[in-house]
């Protein structure tokens, strides 16, 4: 697969955005992020406009960490 430079500044331009139009997030997901351990439970729940849920959790293993580790490495470079 070639690298596509243009496909990453547009990635780059819809982070900012996403960013700009929701600045709780990012402060959010750095704090939870600190957290999470193994064994830590994420939930992810969504509610629609006219009030119906859906909701899920996930477990943190250990290759979970791993890959948490990898990203947060990969980002910081």
């Amino acid at each position: 697969m070639a690298f596509n430079p243009g496909l990453l500044m547009h990635a780059r331009e819809l982070m900012n955005r996403f960013r700009e139009q929701h600045p709780k997030v990012e402060p959010f997901m750095r704090e939870a992020g600190s957290r999470i351990t193994e064994g830590s439970v994420v939930e992810m729940k969504v509610t629609t406009p006219d009030g119906r849920e859906i909701c899920s959790n996930i477990r943190i293993t250990a290759d979970d960490m791993e890959m948490i580790r990898e990203v947060r490495e990969a980002i910081h470079k």
